[in-house]
């Protein structure tokens, strides 16, 4: 799968999840929906996307969640 649409469908479950009005919340139900639905190999695309294009295209709220949640890759 392309990075192009893992980032258009990581962007999608950020823009359902920053209606929470807790930011720490919806960060925390962006990386648990991505480790409960996402295989380890898109997970790992996106995490080599931040580390070497500093997450390009993807929302900070995204780019937060997965740096936040230490057991992303788990």
């Amino acid at each position: 799968m392309s990075i192009e649409h893992l980032v258009t469908m990581a962007n999608q479950i950020g823009d359902f999840f920053k209606a929470e009005p807790d930011q720490t919340q919806a960060q925390q139900d962006i990386a648990m929906h991505l480790k409960r639905f996402w295989a380890r190999q898109m997970r790992d695309e996106l995490v080599t996307h931040i580390n070497q294009k500093s997450g390009e295209g993807l929302q900070p709220i995204v780019i937060s969640a997965i740096q936040k949640d230490a057991t992303f890759l788990s």
